[in-house]
């Protein structure tokens, strides 16, 4: 995936449900820097020239983390989005990445059942907690 995706891959995220996107951390500018960080571990799928497939993955040195995976409503049951998950884990476990993790929306009962097919265990003894480190209203 390049900077150069985002139009299309902006727009598949935004007409996929269960994806939850905000105007700071999904602009584009957070997203190139995001791939400048982790230059090797995302990816989309296209054909004809419109993307299909997407996903963003990365890592801080220590875990993997997976965001904003979405096939194209109208191609899924095809094996994409499978295989741009063995793509990114292979690309993470090459950085010498052991775990990975993700976040999924609890209301989201596709991809919960998706992810835990695929054997992404649901965490139960954890609380994930955020700050707002900034003063940007919408970087929530």
């Amino acid at each position: 995936m390049t900077v150069q995706d985002y139009p299309a891959v902006v727009a598949l995220w935004a007409r996929t449900s269960g994806i939850a996107l905000n105007d700071y951390d999904d602009s584009e500018q957070r997203i190139a820097a995001y791939l400048q960080r982790n230059p090797t571990t995302c990816f989309v799928c296209e054909e004809d020239d419109e993307v299909i497939g997407v996903i963003l993955a990365g890592h801080d040195g220590r875990r993997g983390f997976i965001y904003h995976v979405a096939v194209d409503q109208k191609r899924r049951g095809e094996g994409i989005g499978t295989a741009l998950l063995n793509t990114a884990v292979e690309a993470l476990k090459a950085q010498g990445i052991h775990k990975a993790g993700m976040l999924v929306i609890a209301g989201n009962t596709d991809g919960n059942t998706y992810w835990e097919k695929r054997g992404w265990e649901r965490r139960t003894d954890v609380y994930y907690r955020n700050k707002l480190l900034n003063e940007k209203k919408d970087a929530e």
